[in-house]
């Protein structure tokens, strides 16, 4: 049987969305899985929405996830998790930073930033996990880890064992920020 895997990861430009893909991606190539990854960049290279779809199993066809698909959805941002809801699986695992990032439109007044946003996913999703990655990235003393905190939270509930994680990170990171993006992962794991 060919049980294929969908994770959709979702945020804003600049947050390492497409860096978390990719460590994904070769830590399960390297266990054996076949992968497809799909990713979309929003207008603006710094703040506009950003996904990415990765698609694992025996064999995979397509890298594209259709709507009320993906086994978990990792929001980098808060709101980028209710423009993507639909996507998720009725089981599926919504792993959600709560973390605000204002969009250009709301930086100029033009809109609000929605209030109890994640009040408000907790009232439609049973299964969600809540993560304040900006607060644990600053007790890392770097705030860009988040990224690899959100990273961690899905591979804890991916329940990989046979993947070397600190391998992937070592083939797709920097040399000097290897050990801060392992550690930012065992926190991840570990919330």
């Amino acid at each position: 049987m060919n049980r294929v895997k969908n994770i959709l990861f979702v945020g804003v430009g600049g947050q390492g969305i497409i860096l978390a893909s990719k460590i994904l991606i070769s830590g399960l190539i390297s266990a054996g899985y076949d992968v497809k990854m799909s990713e979309v960049h929003g207008m603006a290279q710094r703040g506009g929405s950003v996904t990415t779809q990765v698609r694992y199993g025996d064999k995979v066809y397509s890298p594209i996830i259709g709507k009320s698909s993906a086994d978990a959805i990792v929001a980098f941002e808060k709101i980028e998790s209710l423009r993507w809801i639909d996507y998720l699986k009725s089981d599926g695992k919504l792993i959600v930073n709560d973390y605000k990032i204002p969009s250009a439109t709301v930086l100029s007044e033009k809109e609000k930033y929605p209030k109890n946003v994640i009040e408000n996913i907790k009232s439609h999703i049973k299964n969600v996990t809540v993560i304040n990655a900006a607060e644990e990235a600053k007790r890392l003393g770097n705030i860009k880890s988040q990224n690899m905190i959100m990273l961690g939270g899905l591979l804890k509930n991916l329940q990989l064992p046979e993947v070397n994680w600190a391998k992937a990170v070592r083939e797709n990171v920097k040399e000097r920020f290897v050990d801060l993006n392992i550690k930012a992962i065992e926190v991840g794991m570990n919330i």
